[in-house]
């Protein structure tokens, strides 16, 4: 036996354990370059990416890149998935983004690691720009699982701006996210320009939406609880979860854009600088 033949096959052994999701030392260097391509200025964007689904980070970074937002949440997201995605984002694509996390729970089961040390499950915002001021809030009540909010204070449109991520409780669970949405609500009113992202797994007349609704706008200009008809789905199940809620901020377009990456589409628009 050669020994390029037992190099060769200590290579595929080792890309086998690894698995297909995970970034190889080989292709990044631990110098991470300048960025080579520019984010879409004033664009944001909210994905739940799905977990635990079983797809390829290297898909989810690529359809992220599609559309360049200078600021993404993310929902359902494990820690390691989210730092795949980011160098994906960074060494295949060029775009470089500095990264918050907001875990709720530690999972072993979706998110892998060591039965004494499993990965983190939450949200995550990740932004072209820096970001400071970072908290990450359990509700009191997540319902069936952990659920919270994250915050972070950025820069969108050369203005600073209170980024809050979310995932509220299941959909049958109607009286706990109202729970939520209170404590959710209590610290966005706190701010004079807030951009409120998550899924919120419920529909846009649901009583348990009214304190966001009185706070912030639906970046769709035809989805408001009295017109919930016209509102463009975002899941598989044809309904709307998932919202991009603006306060003291003016959307310019948005667009929902499917993926099969996911069982939730992605969310994203751009918003008016002045």
């Amino acid at each position: 036996m050669s020994t390029r033949w037992l190099a060769g096959a200590m290579t595929v052994a080792c890309m086998v354990l690894v698995g297909p999701s995970a970034p190889s030392d080989a292709l990044f260097d631990r110098s991470p370059p300048e960025a080579v391509r520019d984010v879409v200025p004033n664009r944001v964007m909210t994905w739940n990416i799905c977990n635990p689904c079983e797809e390829s980070d290297v898909d989810r970074a690529a359809e992220i890149a599609s559309y360049a937002p200078q600021v993404i949440g993310l929902q359902e997201a494990c820690v390691g998935d989210v730092e795949r995605i980011r160098e994906y984002l960074q060494y295949l694509h060029g775009l470089v983004y500095h990264v918050e996390y907001g875990s709720v729970l530690s999972s072993w089961g979706r998110c892998g690691g060591v039965p004494w040390n499993p990965g983190g499950f939450g949200q995550a915002v990740l932004s072209a720009a820096p970001m400071t001021d970072r908290v990450n809030v359990e509700y009191p009540d997540g319902g069936s699982e952990d659920r919270g909010y994250m915050a972070v204070t950025t820069t969108v449109g050369g203005r600073s701006v209170r980024v809050f991520n979310t995932h509220l409780a299941q959909r049958s669970q109607e009286e706990v996210r109202a729970e939520q949405v209170g404590v959710l609500a209590a610290e966005v009113a706190r701010h004079d320009r807030a951009i409120v992202l998550g899924d919120f797994n419920a529909v846009p007349e649901a009583p348990e939406l009214t304190r966001v609704w009185e706070l912030a706008t639906d970046t769709d200009p035809q989805c408001r609880p009295s017109l919930a008809g016209t509102c463009k789905t975002t899941t598989d199940w044809h309904t709307k979860f998932d919202y991009i809620f603006l306060r003291g901020i003016a959307p310019l377009r948005h667009r929902v854009e499917s993926t099969s990456y996911s069982d939730h589409n992605l969310l994203h628009t751009d918003l008016d600088p002045t």
